[in-house]
């Protein structure tokens, strides 16, 4: 034999076929990934369960009188969630108000009604309005500054933040001039009645 032919059988023989792979074990990995992904998913469900049952003490939703008046605005857009007063990350979802959906808002002189397809609408009586601002995020969603209409309401024994965000965000500013004229009037309406 040729010094050539040794070389080559020599490296043939150096030469080893690919790995086979082990199925068994891969499919071990998967079985176990999945595992976890769906005990995140039942702990998460489990924490929002336990935050609703936390704060099952909050009253009832009212829901719209039949003679609101007639309406000043309204605005379509997206409702992003309720948060105790000042507190954006703490989020309310008792009654559904942690859901986020779409939403149609009219403002009378009853108060703001709270439309949302898909999800419990409800309705903030004007007595109950507290102010609004814009900001730029409430728990879940943070937006450019200014980007959402944060509406602070009572509601039981609370004070509560609600997000909004209309689909022309231009409507935001005659949204805080309204509701600021409404709160004024009904803290004049107030004190003028405690005055007497």
């Amino acid at each position: 034999m040729t010094p050539a032919l040794i070389n080559l059988a020599a490296e043939a023989s150096e030469k080893q076929s690919a790995e086979v792979t082990d199925w068994a074990a891969r499919l071990g990995w998967v079985a176990g990934l999945l595992l976890f992904v769906a005990l995140v998913y039942w702990l998460m469900r489990q924490g929002w369960k336990w935050r609703g049952e936390l704060q099952s003490g909050l009253p009832a939703l009212p829901t719209a009188p039949e003679h609101a008046g007639e309406a000043k605005l309204k605005l379509s857009g997206r409702y992003h969630g309720s948060t105790t007063a000042g507190q954006w990350l703490d989020r309310i979802v008792a009654h559904g108000l942690g859901t986020r959906s779409r939403v149609e808002l009219t403002l009378t002189d009853a108060g703001l009604d709270v439309v949302r397809p898909g999800a419990t609408d409800f309705f903030i009586p004007a007595a109950a309005l507290r102010g609004a601002r814009l900001d730029k995020g409430i728990a879940g969603k943070v937006l450019a500054e200014g980007g959402l209409l944060v509406v602070t309401w009572a509601h039981g024994d609370k004070q509560l933040d609600s997000g909004f965000r209309s689909d022309h965000a231009a409507e935001h500013a005659a949204w805080l001039e309204a509701i600021d004229t409404v709160n004024s009037t009904n803290t004049t309406d107030t004190t003028e009645g405690a005055a007497r």
